[in-house]
């Protein structure tokens, strides 16, 4: 009987060390990103290995994390997706809600842009790829254009990086509109103008603020500051943050979508050590609860004509310059100076309705 038993023990024993062996040899296989802080930028996005299958899937690796803002940066209509990589072994750090994760070194930020309905044919079409890189002496830039059989993107040096570039896309609107776009392919200069802070590039979307909501991955939907705790990319983070919203919401109140709005698309301009802190506007979301610093009843530094004095006229949008530059492509009159080159119709009609909705008595 001893025998019997010590037999199917040795049995169970076997298989189940064949089953490990099995289990380590998928993990094996998983993909791993290919990085060297000291040879990057590479000439090809394809090398650092950050999405698995054909490119242009942008289906991600082992370790990288997609993200999302609560609400969006516009550029011209392109779509977005966005990832997180960082180094085995490190984590980010909470600062504050509105400040981006302090990130490690060697951290990655991939943010891809694209229209899924070209014309003709409505088909899906990479524009650009464009990566922040933290080394030891600061975020880097790398822009990667992608070929037209999208088959890989390639980094953007020489001219084309130091003055940028455009590309003509024509592609259909949700309204069915049929709209064509010299879509600005940005140089170092501008990449850097947006993404200044007290003299330094650092990241814009990536603040608590603004990832303390839910996204749906393949696992189901999770909080996405909890979802880079679990991957142990963060540290910890607060309870209590106040955090943005999806500016499409119409469930959420009037002025927070709007202050949500434009806390991603101009807020990085208008702060304190920032590209435009020269100007009395401080866009950001934990600002604009003070209606002055949207610009309500302010005087602007330079008044168009004698009909838009003020930044913000309450009632009146058709006599706010904040109104009027939302509403102009004219590269010296245009808000925000970059990143666009076509009107954001939504976003206009949302900064119409807030003002509209206002009914102050400025002095």
């Amino acid at each position: 009987m001893k025998k019997i038993y010590f037999l199917i023990l040795s049995f169970l024993l076997l298989l189940s060390c064949k089953n490990d062996e099995k289990m380590e040899a998928v993990e094996a296989e998983s993909p791993f990103v290919n990085f060297n802080i000291d040879a990057v930028p590479y000439a090809k996005l394809s090398t650092y290995s950050f999405f698995t299958g054909d490119l242009k899937n942008l289906n991600p690796s082992k370790k990288v994390i997609p993200y999302e803002p609560a609400s969006s940066l516009f550029t011209d209509y392109a779509l977005k997706k966005r990832f997180i990589w960082m180094p085995e072994s490190t984590k980010a750090t909470y600062a504050s809600d509105d400040q981006s994760l302090n990130f490690p070194v060697g951290t990655v930020l991939i943010k891809n842009f694209y229209y899924n309905t070209v014309q003709p044919g409505n088909t899906t079409k990479i524009i650009e790829t464009r990566l922040m890189i933290k080394k030891a002496s600061g975020w880097i830039f790398a822009e990667y254009l992608w070929n037209d059989e999208q088959t890989e993107a390639n980094l953007v040096t020489g001219a084309d990086f130091t003055s940028g570039s455009s590309k003509n896309v024509t592609f259909k609107k949700t309204n069915n509109d049929i709209v064509t776009t010299a879509y600005r392919i940005p140089s170092e200069s501008e990449c850097y103008a947006c993404h200044k802070l007290d003299n330094q590039p650092v990241p814009i979307g990536v603040k608590p603020q603004n990832l303390n909501v839910s996204y749906n991955y393949p696992n189901g939907l999770k909080n996405q500051l909890q979802k880079l705790v679990d991957e142990g990319y963060l540290q910890s983070y607060p309870s209590n943050i106040v955090s943005t919203v999806d500016y499409r919401d119409t469930s959420k109140p009037l002025d927070i979508r709007l202050r949500s709005y434009v806390d991603i698309n101009c807020a990085h301009c208008h702060q304190e050590k920032a590209r435009c802190d020269y100007r009395a506007i401080r866009l950001s979301f934990n600002k604009t609860a003070n209606f002055a610093n949207m610009g309500v009843c302010v005087t602007a530094d330079e008044p168009i004509d004698q009909s838009l004095e003020r930044i913000i006229t309450p009632g009146n949008h058709n006599k706010s310059i904040m109104d009027y530059r939302l509403n102009s492509v004219d590269e010296s009159m245009r808000m925000p100076l970059l990143g666009r080159t076509v009107v954001h119709d939504e976003g206009v009609e949302l900064l119409k309705q807030w003002i509209n909705s206002l009914n102050q008595n400025c002095p």
